[in-house]
């Protein structure tokens, strides 16, 4: 029997509430094993994302790190490299100020802020895109009032609609059938009544059908909210029906994303 190292963090946590922001599953490895193990762990742990991590043979603080779904491999995870971190420095495994990740999407790195936590990611850009009536009607939030498209991340397409006002976001009640029919990866958000702004994420084409709080949707998030209210620092909220809270910036083609990791389980997990 193998005994791996294995915790879950909810990261972006509402404050000190129970129960919020994003569960990710961070497994630590001596290698890297092949990929159906991997995917067999990331299946039975059912979370959205489950980080594993390698440490990069003479370089300090250094590991490599890949994100699974319970049914693919993504190519940028935020909240698990978010968790990932947060749990590298509760181990003490952290000698310097960050911990670095690299992963698909390059570099990553996460460092203490204060009582928080930074983590800097790529910018991923978005332009004006074409309405898609399949997932506007499937969503139930009526006319938007603006659509984009998003680079592709996770592997998938992207769409960014905007609605009007919270309350449209907070009130969607999606048909997830047939967001999987339409299989196009969608970030909702608006104008926040208490926050900069909201968004909710559904990825049917990840094998996610509602993420709680997305490190990666903040990636264009960010730039656009930064660039619509001319802020360089947002408060962010995800109201799903897993809510969660952070801070977000972009600087230049990075994007930094502020926030809390709690600590939920620690322990092992045992392998044949």
């Amino acid at each position: 029997m193998t005994k791996l190292p294995y915790a879950e963090l909810h990261a972006f946590a509402d404050g000190d509430r129970p129960f919020t922001g994003n569960p990710a599953g961070v497994c630590l490895l001596e290698r890297w094993p092949d990929n159906r193990m991997l995917l067999g762990i990331a299946l039975s742990n059912n979370l959205s994302e489950t980080a594993f991590l390698v440490p990069k043979a003479g370089e300090a603080d250094t590991w490599e790190l890949r994100w699974f779904t319970p049914t693919v491999e993504v190519d940028l995870c935020g909240h698990a490299t978010f968790a990932s971190g947060a749990w590298l420095f509760g181990q003490d495994a952290v000698a310097g100020g960050e911990a670095k990740f690299d992963t698909r999407s390059g570099r990553l790195t996460v460092r203490r802020d204060g009582e928080l936590f930074a983590m800097d990611l790529p910018k991923v850009g978005f332009e004006p895109g074409v309405s898609n009536p399949l997932i506007e009607e499937a969503l139930g939030g009526g006319v938007p009032d603006a659509v984009f498209d998003v680079k592709r991340i996770h592997g998938a397409d992207y769409k960014l609609i905007v609605y009007p006002d919270e309350g449209v976001i907070a009130h969607l009640k999606p048909d997830h059938g047939a967001l999987a029919i339409a299989n196009t990866n969608t970030i909702v958000t608006a104008p926040g009544d208490r926050t900069d702004f909201v968004s909710r994420f559904f990825a049917p084409a990840s094998g996610v059908p509602e993420d709680p709080v997305t490190g990666s949707a903040h990636c264009t998030l960010a730039p656009y909210w930064a660039q619509r209210l001319g802020k360089s620092r947002l408060t962010a909220r995800q109201i799903g029906p897993r809510p969660g809270a952070l801070d977000v910036g972009p600087y230049g083609e990075r994007v930094t994303l502020i926030g809390r990791a709690q600590p939920y389980l620690d322990g092992h997990l045992t392998l044949p």
